[in-house]
């Protein structure tokens, strides 16, 4: 992952309701949720939650699919990965494989 989508991952997850957007895809898994089930969750206004949703889409951190009326959106687990391996990229002294393990953990497709 190159610096500039770095910082606008870090960006999109620097606010509070983001962040727990965020948290909540990736809880949902492979399944997602749909924009009012988020909504309804976190219990925030529509408009609120539709601007937030367009920040996190445009950091490529989530994705969405419309299914009919609705729009249901998915955590980017890769681009989450991309954002791990960049912070871990020059970790433990010089030792990279010692953060291996770490990387290794998050690999899954959640």
């Amino acid at each position: 992952m190159e610096k500039h989508r770095a910082l606008n991952a870090l960006s999109a997850l620097s606010h509070d309701l983001r962040l727990d957007i965020f948290r909540l895809l990736i809880k949902a898994g492979p399944l997602g949720m749909a924009a009012g089930q988020i909504a309804d969750r976190l219990e925030v206004r529509s408009n609120t939650l539709s601007n937030n949703l367009t920040i996190l889409t445009s950091a490529d951190l989530i994705r969405s699919n419309r299914e009919g009326r609705s729009i249901r959106y998915f955590a980017r687990m890769e681009t989450m990965r991309g954002l791990l391996a960049f912070l871990m990229e020059d970790c433990c002294g010089g030792h990279p494989h010692l953060c291996q393990p770490v990387l290794d953990q998050i690999a899954c497709d959640c």
